[in-house]
């Protein structure tokens, strides 16, 4: 197994912070934000210090119905060979569902979202992580996933979901601590219970995050400090057995480098106190080794699922998915409340992640960005990623008559039949300087 140590999720905004940090051993890195060829300097430099970088895989969807698609596993093997990575990492759910089993439209989520803990969904979980352990140069690990939802009628809990696709599998774990804390909150799961059940041995490494309380359950945001009762539950893994390695995540609304440096205190702190009750080394003593190789081959483990089985979950993840990002009726089981806040969310995380992606739309339409682009996805599903999401948001605005003749409207419209065609549009240099001179003014 290999002994990470204190980690700290390597992000642009605070790559320089991450440098400087005393006591870090390890940083992960969301494995769809690198190119492979082109790695950012901090990483070079860190690597070039004997860090170890770690790629985190976000897109994959072990968890849905269809088989893992070749590109994005050839994607996540090309940048662990980039790294020189001990390990990859992925999440036990579906971001997508739709297409050829269900003889429908694709549909993109944008969100990890919950794989139901039944038989069915289980046996295509372990043929689709059996199938990416064949792809991939190094181990995989797989990390359990925050809900806002319940699947209604599962069949086993989260400890023992876990411990079955291990023993099936051999895959390590990614044990998210602030996960199971929101799925506390949110749906009275008792982690004790979850740590209990865990095939703890099998434990790669654990993340923890912050989160907050919004629309009456927990939002594992990774834009908050991290809480207690996280730090709690660390403890209680920590008394359990000695974590490979601890990872502090934070995504956004980024503290400067003192208060990140504090909470990977305390996170050291909640460790040690977990040792102490065990009896155990210390979280960054010892001496590294090798992850545990997956279990021997079983003839046929990819045939286990079966297509009758793949079709069974993908009817039921399409019709769920169709319901929080294109409106249609809510599956029969469901609690209805809980898919409208978990359509919002999602809805809001496109909005921020759109506003990434093509800054120049918020900057053009200003305050009315925000309510225009979750007024569009309402009823509107990503039809192929966030740069067509942008397109095709910019479109709907310029045909849906919410914005009158105009400046935003007229510069909306030059900005959509730039990218739209398959190549951008020849324009005067002096138009073009102009042009972004009063975008940038407004920013």
């Amino acid at each position: 197994m290999v002994r990470l140590g204190t980690g700290i999720g390597w992000r642009p905004e605070i790559a320089d912070a991450v440098e400087r940090m005393p006591g870090v051993d390890w940083v992960e890195v969301v494995a769809e934000n690198l190119c492979p060829g082109h790695l950012p300097e901090s990483l070079v430099r860190l690597r070039e210090r004997g860090v170890t970088v770690v790629p985190h895989g976000v897109s994959l969807g072990l968890g849905g119905a269809e088989r893992p698609d070749e590109g994005r596993l050839t994607a996540l093997a090309e940048r662990a060979e980039a790294l020189g990575a001990p390990l990859v990492t992925e999440h036990i759910a579906f971001v997508r569902a739709g297409g050829p089993l269900t003889a429908s439209a694709p549909l993109e989520a944008g969100h990890l979202l919950p794989v139901p803990r039944t038989r069915d969904a289980l046996d295509v979980l372990c043929a689709n992580v059996r199938i990416a352990q064949r792809a991939l140069p190094v181990p995989l690990a797989v990390e359990n996933i925050a809900a806002l939802i319940s699947w209604p009628g599962e069949e086993m809990t989260e400890g023992q979901f876990l411990y079955e696709l291990v023993e099936r599998t051999g895959v390590r774990l990614l044990i998210d601590v602030a996960n199971l804390h929101t799925n506390h909150v949110n749906r009275g799961e008792d982690p004790a219970k979850a740590l209990a059940e865990l095939p703890v041995e099998a434990i790669a490494y654990v993340h923890v995050a912050g989160g907050v309380e919004k629309d009456g359950v927990w939002h594992d945001s990774h834009a908050h400090p991290v809480p207690r009762p996280v730090l709690d539950i660390l403890t209680d893994l920590a008394s359990r057995v000695a974590p490979p390695g601890v990872l502090l995540e934070r995504d956004e609304d980024f503290p400067g480098a003192g208060e990140l440096e504090r909470e990977l205190t305390a996170i050291g702190e909640a460790v040690r106190a977990g040792s102490r009750t065990r009896g155990a080394q210390p979280l960054t003593e010892g001496v590294r080794g090798t992850v545990v190789e997956p279990a021997p081959e079983v003839p046929g483990a990819d045939d286990e699922a079966g297509e009758r089985v793949r079709e069974r979950v993908a009817l039921a993840q399409t019709a769920l998915l169709s319901a929080l990002v294109a409106g249609t009726p809510v599956p029969e089981g469901f609690d209805r409340t809980r898919l409208g806040i978990q359509a919002r969310a999602l809805a809001a995380k496109r909005a921020g992640v759109v506003a990434k992606v093509a800054p120049e739309l918020p900057a053009v339409l200003g305050t009315a960005y925000r309510p225009a682009f979750l007024s569009y996805a309402q009823s509107r599903p990503m039809r192929g990623g966030y740069r067509q999401d942008a397109l095709d948001f910019a479109e709907w605005a310029l045909l849906s008559g919410g914005l009158a003749e105009g400046r935003a409207k007229r510069e909306l419209r030059e900005w959509w039949l730039d990218r739209s065609g398959p190549a951008p549009r020849r324009r005067s240099r002096v138009t073009r300087v102009a042009r972004m001179g009063r975008v940038l003014m407004r920013r």
